[in-house]
């Protein structure tokens, strides 16, 4: 006989195995099940997030920024450092112990939970008498059952037609976390946020990179002011970022990888590089959940059918983050995670979408929640627009980085802010105010009425915020 949950979680990243644990703090008897293997074979919930995502590139991203100050910024604070060398196989350690580290502490919030948790593959079997049966395919195979199942699976990397992965010319964003050495030459096909965040992890480490972009305008879903300063500095640092190619064929062999492309004036261009990383977005990971066993409805796309709720066309079936519609962010995923256990238990669980923050840890970082002033226009709302940039921030001149600017968007009428976008230093760190003041429904002149300390790179948001109604406190 199969062992009987309340609540069997299918998938332990950010979305699943933050709903086992909201669902156990609630009083379920709850499973979860995720295969995700360390390099000994060993549990490693957390997905790719944790894994192969957010987590590890971060640490990649502190390394290389360290570096690059060592060897650029350092002089003007009078440290002096001569012959400054990165040694890569210590710096790919320190992030895969940063990464066992949040697997360790996932499997810690499980048994502290005492969520009951099956190292393996989850797949349907059959409706059951109250639920589902769930098979677990894992160093041994078992099955258990469940009242209710929380669909979690994530997503996988997508690939070029005709081109895959085999990461070690070809990379997805799981290679590009691996590259044992410094290439000499890198290229990205895509702009996005692994495209730009990896793309700058290895130029500061002395790559020369190449960012090969389908779309004629750089990140197209940024507020065009925030994308137009972003680029100006990335173009400054030396990361080339060609925007309306087409890329033809790709060619790997033994020194590398070769990219056939026409770029936006059509004419026939060609790249030779090291390693390239291919960076074309990510698809919804269904692969042997054994869907057609019970019914469970997919889109277009192969993402899982939900409603608002995050609820399937299955009774007892819920399914969140990015196995469904929405955006592929983790801090979203867990926000559906948590409010779909507290639907499960009677409770009326709340996810808003228009307070999701989005955010690109490059540097500078780019930040924003809301709507972009393009957005705005389009819809035909009236809205006042204000912005301060850092170079007037005290707190930003003492840090070395007066790169970008706040940008503030309000209801003409209301004053309601409507969108928030940042680049700039922290600005990972600065929009989390913006998120609280829209989620509150605040106006701009909530916002500049409210004391915020001196020095301080937050004065630069109150600045922006008096500047939709053309005042300022910068003498």
């Amino acid at each position: 006989m199969s062992k009987q949950f309340d609540v069997i979680v299918i998938g332990g990243g950010p979305g699943g195995y933050v709903a086992a644990i909201r669902a156990a703090q609630l009083g379920f008897n709850v499973a979860c099940i995720d295969e995700w293997k360390n390099e000994k074979g060993g549990p490693a919930p957390g997905g790719t997030c944790t894994n192969v995502g957010c987590i590890p590139s971060k640490a990649l991203l502190q390394s290389s920024e360290h570096f690059e100050h060592a060897n650029k910024h350092f002089a003007e604070h009078g440290i002096s450092a001569s012959d400054v060398k990165i040694d890569v196989a210590k710096m790919l350690a320190r992030k895969d112990t940063v990464v066992k580290q949040n697997n360790d502490g996932i499997l810690y919030l499980f048994k502290k939970n005492k969520i009951s948790f099956f190292h393996g593959r989850g797949s349907f079997v059959k409706a059951a008498e109250g639920g589902y049966e769930i098979k677990v395919a894992g160093a041994a195979e078992e099955s258990i059952t469940g009242k209710q199942i929380i669909i979690a699976t994530g997503s996988n990397a997508r690939a070029l037609p005709g081109t895959p992965f085999d990461e070690e010319f070809v990379l997805s964003n799981d290679g590009a976390l691996r590259v044992g050495a410094v290439p000499k030459k890198l290229g990205l096909i895509g702009s996005g946020v692994i495209g730009l965040e990896m793309g700058s992890v290895w130029r500061r480490l002395g790559a020369e990179v190449t960012i090969l972009e389908g779309l004629p305008t750089f990140l197209g879903a940024v507020d065009e002011q925030i994308a137009k300063e972003a680029k100006k500095a990335f173009d400054k640092q030396g990361l080339k970022i060609e925007l309306g190619v087409k890329v033809g064929e790709i060619k790997t062999g033994k020194k590398g990888v070769s990219i056939a492309y026409t770029n936006a004036k059509g004419e026939a261009q060609s790249l030779d590089v090291d390693k390239l990383i291919v960076s074309i977005g990510r698809v919804p990971n269904t692969i042997g959940l054994n869907t057609e066993a019970v019914g469970l409805q997919l889109d277009e796309r192969g993402a899982i059918v939900v409603d608002g709720d995050c609820k399937t066309n299955l009774p007892g079936v819920w399914a969140v983050g990015d196995v469904v519609r929405g955006p592929m962010l983790a801090h979203k995923a867990e926000e559906e995670g948590v409010a779909v256990a507290e639907r499960i238990a009677g409770q009326h669980g709340h996810v808003n979408f228009n307070t999701i923050p989005w955010v690109i840890y490059t540097s500078p970082e780019i930040a924003w929640v809301g709507r972009t002033e393009q957005q705005l226009k389009a819809d035909g709302v009236k809205y006042k627009a204000g912005s301060f940039p850092f170079l007037a921030n005290g707190r930003a001149r003492a840090l070395g980085d007066t790169t970008g600017m706040v940008k503030m968007l309000a209801d003409a009428d209301t004053d309601e802010i409507l969108g928030v976008h940042i680049v700039g230093p922290q600005a990972s760190e600065l929009i989390a105010e913006a998120v609280v003041a829209m989620e509150f429904k605040a106006s701009s002149e909530d916002i500049a009425r409210i004391c915020h300390a001196h020095p301080s790179l937050s004065e630069a948001t109150k600045e922006a915020a008096l500047a939709v109604d053309k005042r300022t406190l910068n003498f």
